[in-house]
């Protein structure tokens, strides 16, 4: 009697798991024809490289400073290598307390990039959100995240296109 059931069950759950419709698409591809998003990313990488140089300066003038500090060792007091070498200690610690404070896990770098890049990607979920429910589609995988790893996906259910032509842009036109 228990085979009879668990055979049933087994039965009855592989059927339910072949009426489930999937999708999937390919986000890096959909926002690759966003002209907002590619104008967001120019943003991102200006900030990005103003602060690297900002930091690269302050690296420099600290190497200098230390360069300084090692050929003038031999002349200076006690008293005066110490004050020299608390600035350029002090100096490092301001150099690196800038690298953190952009480059930083919760860094303007990582602030910027939220508040420029969520909105689009707000939309392009809603918009696969509406597809989605359109299509009677259980699920709806994204084949370019990290996360989610496809061996094998057959073209028929890429829906790439389509969120892109409902986002109100042509395939294929990719952003320069």
């Amino acid at each position: 009697m228990k085979k009879y059931l668990l055979l049933s069950f087994l039965l009855i759950a592989g059927m339910s798991a072949f009426a489930q419709k999937f999708a999937y698409v390919d986000s890096e591809y959909i926002l690759k024809h966003m002209p907002e998003y590619k104008s967001a990313q120019n943003q991102l990488d200006v900030l990005a490289q103003q602060w690297q140089k900002q930091a690269d300066n302050s690296f420099a003038e600290l190497d200098k400073m230390y360069k300084a500090y090692q050929a003038d060792q031999v002349l200076l007091t006690d008293d005066m290598r110490k004050r020299r070498e608390n600035e350029i200690i002090e100096k490092e610690k301001a150099a690196k307390e800038f690298q953190r404070s952009k480059f930083g896990p919760e860094g303007d770098l990582f602030q910027s990039r939220v508040k420029l890049l969520k909105p689009i990607q707000e939309k392009v979920s809603n918009t696969i959100a509406e597809y989605a429910k359109g299509k009677l589609l259980d699920f709806i995988f994204d084949k370019s995240s990290g996360a989610t790893m496809m061996i094998y996906s057959s073209a028929n259910y890429d829906v790439s296109n389509d969120i892109i032509t409902r986002l109100g842009y042509k395939p294929g036109a990719l952003v320069k």
